[in-house]
């Protein structure tokens, strides 16, 4: 066990050497980047609205060259954000700085990428741990009685739910309840903006308790209900398959009761699949979609960051960002792998010599 930890460990090595290497090489070198920004920005164009410039409001700049921009003034920024050194020197430097998780400071906010990851890492956080939760609390029991009611008008409506809700995006359906909760046509119960109201402060711990819950409904709700479908499903069909194996009867046979068999024998052996799915719903729940959901809501995350610094060509935002999310996603994955050992001790990661 300890060795297949190692290597996986070690295999982690190239899998983030690759990621990092690709989008340098892809940011580094594509046309308009910081230091054009900025030039743009110094030229006047960065400040005009979307309607002069034929750019989005949000974060848009159009730029037409570096015509009529002191020589000495564009040396200055290019050493900066340090374009004056040779690109191999700025790709080592890169390494040996994460490494250390030294991530660099940002060229837009002027504050270290780390700290701008912690100022911004509590809201993503609220939302990835409701949703991962609530997926796995809601879909679980939801499938295993699908299972055993497999055929009924139960099973029949709670499968046209779920799959209407996996349809429609999480977006769709954020505006659909703003429409309806938020102020917008029909009913004003829940808030728009943030995930505390502004005398947050100044309430008891049950008031905190119940702002915070009033503000994060809305957005969980978005967020989770197209996640619902797949884990639903699948813990249905895993349920149906293992229920009609011959240990099932064996134990029904010995006198065990209904519930005994489902969950003490029937549920162990469906749990393989399910941990299997684990990496891909946290990273799903955490980082994956987060964008549309904190900007319909007005939520300052990680989502919006990262859209921001892509914007704003912001590199060490972007490589920064790319480079945790990266690490967490393979660590979340190795973990998922060795929880498959809690399930069944049977499993084996190294290889069986013949």
């Amino acid at each position: 066990m300890l060795q297949y930890i190692i290597k996986r460990l070690l295999v982690m090595v190239p899998t983030l050497l690759g990621v990092l290497t690709i989008t340098f090489l892809v940011t580094q070198f594509i046309p308009g980047g910081p230091v054009d920004h900025m030039l743009a920005q110094l030229d006047g164009h960065g400040a005009r609205s979307g309607a002069d410039t034929g750019e989005s409001a949000t974060g848009g700049w159009s730029y037409s060259g570096r015509q009529g921009i002191d020589a000495a003034q564009i040396e200055q920024i290019t050493a900066l954000y340090g374009f004056d050194k040779p690109p191999l020197t700025r790709y080592w430097e890169m390494l040996k700085n994460y490494v250390r998780f030294e991530l660099g400071d940002s060229y837009y906010h002027h504050q270290s990428v780390a700290s701008l990851i912690q100022e911004k890492l509590g809201v993503t956080v609220s939302l990835g741990v409701w949703i991962f939760f609530l997926t796995y609390l809601v879909s679980v029991p939801l499938g295993v009685a699908k299972a055993v009611r497999a055929g009924s008008r139960f099973d029949t409506v709670t499968t046209l739910i779920v799959l209407v809700g996996y349809a429609t995006p999480g977006f769709v359906l954020g505006i659909l309840l703003i429409v309806l909760f938020g102020g917008g046509s029909f009913w004003d119960i829940f808030p728009l903006r943030g995930l505390t109201s502004d005398h947050w402060h100044e309430l008891g711990w049950g008031g905190k308790i119940l702002d915070y819950l009033w503000h994060i409904t809305l957005p969980v709700v978005a967020s989770v209900v197209s996640l619902f479908a797949m884990k639903t499903l699948l813990t249905k069909n895993m349920f149906l398959e293992e229920i009609s194996r011959q240990y099932v009867l064996t134990a029904r046979a010995k006198g065990l009761s209904e519930r005994q068999v489902l969950w003490k024998h029937v549920f162990r052996n469906t749990l393989l699949p399910l941990i299997t799915g684990f990496p891909a719903t946290f990273i799903g729940a955490f980082f994956t979609g987060s964008l549309l959901i904190e900007t319909l809501f007005s939520l300052d995350g990680l989502g919006l960051l990262s859209y921001e610094a892509i914007n704003n060509r912001d590199y060490p935002v972007v490589l920064g960002t790319l480079y945790l999310f990266t690490l967490i996603g393979l660590l979340i994955k190795l973990l998922s792998d060795i929880a498959y050992l809690f399930v069944d001790p049977r499993i084996k990661f190294t290889a069986q010599e013949s």
